[in-house]
This record gives C-alpha cells, structure tokens and sequence, in this order.
C-alpha cells in the first residue's frame, strides 16, 4: 500500500511538472509572435512618426532577427548550465528573464532598448523549449514519452494562436506585454514546487568526474546528425512560414479581395495543422518507431511543397487544403524531432548537445529568410523561390534515411 502510494504522489507531481512546463512552453510561442504582431503600431509611435515602408520593414528584421539570435544563444549555453546545475534552476532562471523583459517592453523607450528586450525574451524561451523537453524526456514514462513530447511540442503554436486573441483583446499595444508576469510567477513555482529530473540527479551528478565530450568521436557523429537534420527543417518551416502569406497575396493580385481574410484563413490553417501534426507525432513514433516517422515526414514535407507551389498560378479553394497538408506534415516533424534528438544522447550531455542540435540551425535560419527576398528575381517569383528551400527536407530525409537509429530509449 506504501508503494501505490508513493508511486500515486510521484504521478502526481510528474503531471504538475508537465503542466507548469506545458504552459511555460505555451507562453513562449506567444512573447515570440507578439512583437510581429504588434509592429506596426507600436515602431510608428517609438519612432515618435510614421515611418516609410522600407524603414518600418528593416526595423521589424533588426527586432526579428535579435530575438532569433537570442533565441539561438539561449538554447546553447543554458543547455551547459542544465548539464551543470541541474533541469529546475535552469528552467526556473529561462521562465524568469523572458517574463522579465516581456514586462520590461510595457515600459520601452525607443527601438533601439526594444532590440535588447528582445534578445534577452529570446533567450529565455531558447532556454525554455529546450530545458523543458529535456525534462520531460527524463522524468515521463518510457513507454509514453514520445506522445508527452508531442504534445509539449504543439504548446508552441497554441501560443501564437493566443497572440491572436490578446491583438484583439487590448487596444494599447503595451497592454499585452503585462503577459509576462505570468512566466516570472511560474519561475517561483518551478523553483519551490517541481522535482529534480532524478535520471539527472543519479546519472549526472555521479559522472561529474568523468564527464564525457558532446565533441567525442560517437558523439560528435550524432550531434552533426542532429545538427543537420533539425536545421535544414527550420530553415525549410521558417522560410515558407515567414513568405507564404506573402505568395497568397501575390496570387490574388489580379482578384477583387484585398488578400485579408486569404492570408488570414492561410495562417490559421498552418498553426491549426501544426497542433494537429504535433499531437499525431507520439502516437506514430509508438507504432512505427522515431526513424520511419522522421522519413514518411520529411518525404511529406517535399510532396505537399511540389502540390503547393508548382500546380496553382492563382488563387483558388484547394491552396487551403494543401497549406493545410504541409502544415500537418510540419507538425509532426517538430513533435517528432522533439522526442528524437534528445534520446541520442547519455544524460550527462543530454541538454548541451540536445541545444547545440536544436539552435545551431538558427543563425543559418535567420539569414536564410531574409534571402527569399533576393531569390525571388533568380528563381522568377516567389512561389519558385519558396519552393527551392522544400531542398531542406530532401537534405533531413536523406541524412535520416542513412542513419541507423541508435538513440537511448
């Protein structure tokens, strides 16, 4: 009786932990968009005028591109301190500075303070998607992790649905970066109420004096694996995310609509798939195993890329079905990888390597969407341009499809 107990309370206490990190992985898809979302009221009155089109976009990149780059820093080096000091402190500390200069913005100056919040939001939620799937990864039971995973994984895009209804909800733009009171109060509860991953506390700590080599010759050969593999995604999800409203505006360009309700139904349809594809991820992984889900996904991703931008030259119904398939077949990926990568590698080094597989990509993505603009003249429209980053997860299957899966289980 002492034992069902014991094991009632851990259960307990593991679905609490799932749930603090659920949210905190949730809010970090919305104070990622929020900005985006709010650029252009909120530049025209820091700026004090209202800026031209070209200033206003470059802005908008400079402010994009510093909380990439935060982004891509914080799943790096807090994924070395997780390895150090252990999940919770890190967790904790990620939740605490992205709330911090989330509130911090309600207060912003000028663009130039904006830019710095930006890179320190950034890299608390670099921490927070990385430190959190690490955690659940260790804590969650085997044999029900990948869909735990999968789920943790479609927070993100539930949070940029969220930032949709706080545009709505508040008419003063710096009214809704109050949000990030949420996080910096959810730091004190991963701090004082969650419990230590206990694989890192008996494996990590036990191995300090020994502590293995992310670099080593078997190491090194999984961390470009996962390198490759999840950076050519985000730079295949990332550029055609970005641009795709873009190209659905430029189809319309001879119709009657002004594109409003098409880009917006476009994008609803990418995150609503997302989610879908995120939470199919764990139940494919547990019947056909991380491998063979990773190459039907990646072989998906091309397909639904090829249909999409090689047999419409107008806007018609079916675009929605397609933008649909795509953002399903995305879904998985994420949830997929998510549950994947980590099990590479021994817990020791499991967050620095996981954060070095899951945010190198991230300063190649960075630069890699700002080039579609320029490879719209070389390819001869958007639509062709677009199309050759679906390259990217030929690049993923192919290096998927060579690689024996020797991850952890």
């Amino acid at each position: 009786m002492e034992i069902a107990i014991t094991d009632t309370k851990t259960q307990s206490r593991t679905t609490i932990a799932f749930a603090v990190c659920m949210l905190c992985y949730l809010l970090g898809g919305t104070v990622a968009t929020l900005m985006s979302v709010n650029l252009p009221v909120a530049i025209p009155e820091l700026l004090g005028k209202t800026p031209s089109v070209d200033e206003l976009g470059k802005i908008g990149a400079y402010l994009n591109a510093s909380f990439i780059f935060g982004w891509m820093f914080g799943g790096l080096t807090l994924g070395i301190v997780s390895d150090k000091i252990g999940r919770i402190r890190t967790l904790a500390f990620s939740a605490g500075i992205y709330g911090l200069f989330t509130l911090l913005t309600v207060f912003v100056a000028n663009w130039e303070s904006l830019l710095i919040y930006r890179f320190f939001t950034g890299l608390g939620v670099g921490g927070v998607l990385l430190i959190t799937t690490v955690y659940i990864s260790e804590i969650w039971d085997t044999n029900t992790r990948p869909v735990a995973l999968g789920i943790l994984a479609v927070s993100f895009p539930i949070g940029i649905v969220l930032t949709g209804g706080l545009n709505v909800l508040f008419g003063n733009w710096r009214q809704s970066f109050w949000l990030g009171i949420i996080p910096m109060l959810l730091s004190f509860v991963i701090i004082f109420f969650l419990p230590e991953s206990s694989t890192w506390q008996s494996e990590g700590l036990t191995k300090k004096q020994n502590q293995e080599s992310i670099f080593s010759s078997t190491n090194g050969k999984k961390l470009l694996i996962g390198s490759l593999v999840f950076g050519s995604v985000l730079i295949g999800l990332w550029a055609i995310f970005s641009w795709l409203p873009t190209w659905v505006q430029g189809l319309l360009a001879d119709a009657s609509s002004d594109g409003q309700k098409e880009r917006g139904l476009t994008m609803m349809l990418l995150g609503i798939g997302g989610i879908i594809g995120g939470m199919l991820s764990g139940f494919l992984i547990k019947k056909i195993g991380s491998r063979t889900t990773l190459i039907l996904t990646f072989s998906g991703c091309f397909i639904a890329c090829l249909l999409l931008f090689t047999t419409n030259s107008s806007f018609t119904p079916i675009i929605y079905v397609e933008t649909a398939l795509l953002s399903l077949f995305f879904g998985i990926s994420q949830g997929s990888l998510s549950s994947y990568i980590p099990t590479l590698f021994s817990t020791t080094i499991r967050a620095t390597a996981t954060g070095f597989c899951f945010n190198i990509g991230r300063f190649f993505t960075a630069t890699a969407v700002f080039f579609v603009g320029s490879l719209v003249t070389v390819f001869g429209g958007i639509g062709n341009a677009l199309l050759s980053f679906s390259i990217t997860f030929l690049i993923a299957l192919t290096v998927v499809y060579f690689t024996e899966n020797k991850g952890i289980e």
